[in-house]
């Protein structure tokens, strides 16, 4: 019998290169953002990681969670706080996931278990599509009261994550939108991406913020890191 599982979205980033804001609120297809991040990961209880306000989520009917002590602290405050959440709840597992990626696919959530898993797709690890035993919350608050670790990466090696390998088409599957452009770019494929792991043609590409490796138009190579098309 597979271990319950509940997830957290992780909203609370400050949207710096966007200007500011509530990302996950932002639309894309007619809908906020966080919407399609719900319904991807299709599991009855998901909770909402953000500080400030709570009730500018009020219309997504999702508890709400705020750092609390180690606000300040980064997507593992957050983490924290979902796994208290979800011991509350009796779940032995925590899926954790931004709220700013609206292309995920179908399915992820139950590949990734047991715990702790987390998702590679195209050589990227994605240390925040991730799932986390509950009991892990120890461990993780001693992290940062000691004031040693705030890098998500170091914290999944730590428990010993085991990463899963995700298809590379489309690659936007797990895109962060960061930027204007970006948004840009996601309200255009939104139309034809659908919510399958099928591309329909169109412009694929990966929201990188280093550099343009998953340009997949045909014709088109894959530069090297730091190098540009």
């Amino acid at each position: 019998m597979s271990p319950r599982l509940v997830a957290v979205i992780l909203a609370g980033g400050a949207a710096r290169r966007m200007g500011g804001g509530d990302k996950p609120l932002l639309e894309i297809g007619g809908r906020p953002m966080l919407q399609a991040v719900i319904e991807a990961i299709d599991l009855p209880d998901i909770a909402i990681s953000a500080n400030g306000d709570p009730s500018r989520f009020a219309a997504f009917n999702r508890p709400v969670l705020a750092d609390g002590d180690f606000a300040g602290e980064g997507p593992l405050a957050g983490l924290l706080a979902g796994l208290h959440w979800a011991a509350g709840l009796g779940a032995e597992a925590l899926l954790t996931v931004p709220g700013d990626m609206p292309f995920l696919p179908k399915g992820f959530a139950e590949r990734l278990l047991p715990a702790p898993r987390a998702v590679i797709s195209e050589n990227r690890r994605q240390h925040l599509v991730a799932t986390w035993p509950v009991g892990c919350a120890g461990t993780l608050r001693t992290c940062l009261e000691n004031g040693k670790m705030r890098r998500v990466a170091a914290f999944a090696e730590t428990v010993g994550t085991h990463y899963i390998e995700f298809p590379v088409i489309p690659c936007t599957s797990f895109a962060n939108i960061n930027t204007r452009g970006q948004l840009e770019l996601a309200r255009k494929l939104m139309p034809t991406t659908g919510r399958d792991d099928s591309p329909t043609g169109g412009d694929w590409r990966e929201f990188d913020d280093d550099d343009d490796r998953c340009d997949r138009r045909p014709g088109r190579h894959r530069p090297a890191a730091g190098q540009s098309d």
